[in-house]
């Protein structure tokens, strides 16, 4: 890693203990002493820090002390660390602001580890501190395991998964660590950094000034030339069946509004991928539709049609493009925008590469005049595409409730939920085939990290961000167990979170895979897997139930879906769990038939070999 040009560990060697200058020399002579765990809760206040999400421990007691004498930043008690994690991963993916967790030495920071990672892989902003042992309890040098109790080196684990980790080995290091974690969050790819910060550290007195709000360095965003702009124009200009691929980026580079006026000024259709759902309403004309390998029928048909692809905001993975890239690129030329270089032409050979911030990208193609060419035959072709495979067809045997049916009944009667949270499995595959979101609203899930339990820690961490706005949570029975402890979460707090759950009584997901590969041998998936009573469940908690479907998944009364919608609306400030029983046996359809096109797609098309889930 390199900070304004310098390597990193030249700036602030923590590790090592190789304080730089400017942060030895952060406490000036004559600034007041404080407390350093005064000076962290002072510093989170400076950078618009609202919230922080935590499970207690002994070594974080003296930032929960201070972050509860001076009352100005919410602290949320979470009931595992994993859902703390979340929690703020979910806060900031609605804000922008870093996110902040909490968590005690040993466990309590190994436990954040798939959240900390959740938010490197989807490039979301958030800061993660933990407490450590005392410096005089550290094994260091020793042949030894472990010296203090619950003493975990927190900071080689997180390396991988963070854009920075690093152990404030000294009190004066203290202020220069935060400004750097802050930093490096939000500068080019956002991401996760953690600091570990020792006990003894943490009750040290530091001379230190008032804290303020850190900037970003000038000429932290990549430029992007006036020639690649051209020739994106020039090529754009030429297509007769143009795509934009918009992503998750779009999200991360806070470039929503920018991407909207920029579609809006070149009249280029938008097809989405899973983590950039909701950069266009549903009721935008540009908008296609969901692709990939569980996308929209007609999206992927879309794809395989058009002659030019615009990709910003995306990496193009396998879940995208599926595994044959050749038929990928074949007929079309490609234009890959993105911050870093490596991405491009990674999987998919042969794109033209335009390396850039993507602000930089859409402002200098905003200065552009307006293109004003006649597709009308492309948006009429894709017309028709959408008409001749609708997602609610796609299941139009299943028994019970249709889940993409459902889903568009359930976005019709949530137009006031801020966000909808998705958990990992078919039902997210559903909702991203068929939740209309208004623009206004956001469609928040686990991308490139895939963890069941994510869905309704996110929400709350969501919920507190959105200022009292309601949340629906989408998950499936087999992920919301794995942080169902966090209802507690939801009651203590009233949160207006309205839960559905998709119940097959099974891990769908998984159990489809089996389906396809393993002759119907469902082990861990229907053999050896159980589920409770969801609405008791929510009852013991305090939560008002209902349940919609017959068990298991026969049919249902016609106004069964809208009454059991109603009923959840009904109190829109309360929290509320709806459980929806639909088939053991339903499929997310389609799917690319794997080693095939994205335009051959299951059921019609089988695969030519085994893929991961």
């Amino acid at each position: 890693m390199r900070v304004g040009g310098r390597p990193f560990s030249d700036v602030l060697d923590i590790r090592a203990g190789d304080v730089s200058e400017r942060s030895v020399t952060s406490g000036r002579r004559g600034a007041p002493r404080v407390k350093v765990a005064d000076y962290i809760v002072e510093f989170l206040e400076a950078q618009g820090v609202t919230h922080v999400y935590e499970v207690s421990g002994g070594m974080i007691t003296h930032l929960l002390d201070a972050l509860a004498r001076r009352a100005r930043i919410n602290i949320v008690s979470m009931h595992h660390e994993q859902g703390a994690a979340f929690a703020a991963e979910g806060h900031a993916r609605m804000t922008g602001v870093p996110g902040v967790s909490m968590a005690t030495s040993g466990p309590g920071a190994t436990n954040l580890l798939t959240g900390i990672g959740s938010c490197y892989f989807d490039s979301i902003p958030a800061v993660f501190i933990t407490g450590q042992v005392n410096r005089a309890e550290m094994k260091g040098e020793r042949a030894i395991r472990q010296l203090g109790f619950q003493e975990t080196d927190i900071v080689k684990m997180a390396t991988p998964i963070t854009k920075a980790a690093f152990q404030a080995v000294e009190p004066q290091m203290v202020p220069e660590c935060l400004r750097k974690a802050f930093e490096i969050a939000r500068s080019g790819r956002p991401g996760p950094v953690l600091l570990d910060v020792p006990m003894d550290i943490q009750r040290s007195s530091i001379s230190a000034e008032e804290p303020e709000r850190v900037t970003l360095p000038d000429g932290h965003s990549m430029a992007v030339s006036a020639e690649s702009v051209e020739a994106v124009l020039q090529a754009v200009s030429e297509a007769k069946r143009p795509l934009v691929l918009a992503g998750g980026g779009v999200r991360s580079a806070r470039a929503v509004e920018l991407f909207r006026e920029v579609v809006e000024h070149l009249g280029i259709p938008v097809v989405v991928s899973l983590m950039g759902i909701d950069v266009l309403g549903a009721e935008h004309p540009l908008r296609v539709g969901f692709l990939g390998s569980y996308g929209n029928r007609w999206s992927n048909l879309a794809i395989g049609r058009a002659d030019l692809l615009l990709v910003l905001g995306s990496r193009l993975d396998v879940r995208q493009t599926g595994a044959d890239t050749e038929s990928f690129v074949r007929g079309k030329r490609i234009i890959h925008v993105d911050c870093e270089a490596g991405e491009i032409n990674n999987r998919v050979a042969g794109s033209l590469p335009v390396v850039a911030d993507l602000n930089a990208f859409l402002a200098a193609v905003l200065d552009r005049p307006p293109l004003k060419l006649d597709w009308s035959l492309w948006f009429e072709e894709i017309a028709q595409l959408r008409t001749a495979w609708p997602d609610t067809a796609e299941l139009r045997q299943v028994e019970g409730v249709n889940p993409n049916v459902f889903m568009h009944r359930l976005a019709e009667a949530s137009l006031a939920a801020a966000a909808f949270v998705v958990d990992v499995g078919q039902h997210q595959m559903w909702a991203a085939q068929s939740l209309s979101l208004h623009a206004a609203q956001r469609f928040l899930t686990s991308g490139g990290m895939g963890s069941m339990g994510f869905a309704l820690p996110a929400a709350i961490g969501a919920s507190m961000a959105a200022a009292g706005r309601p949340i629906v949570v989408v998950a499936g029975d087999g992920g919301f167990q794995n942080n169902i402890q966090e209802l507690q979460t939801v009651v203590r707090n009233r949160l207006p979170i309205k839960i559905v759950i998709l119940n097959n009584q099974s891990h769908g997901m998984v159990r489809q895979f089996q389906e396809s590969y393993f002759e119907g041998r469902y082990q861990s998936t229907v053999k050896g897997y159980s589920a409770p009573d969801f609405c008791e469940v929510a009852r013991a908690y305090g939560i008002s139930a209902r349940r919609l479907g017959a068990d298991p998944g026969g049919a249902i009364a016609p106004n069964a879906i809208a009454e059991a919608l109603q009923w959840l609306w009904d109190s829109p400030r309360a929290a509320a769990l709806l459980d929806v029983k639909i088939s053991l046996a339903a499929n997310v359809y389609p799917k690319i038939a794997f080693g095939r096109p994205i335009t051959e797609m299951e059921p019609f098309a089988k695969p030519l070999g085994m893929e991961s889930t």
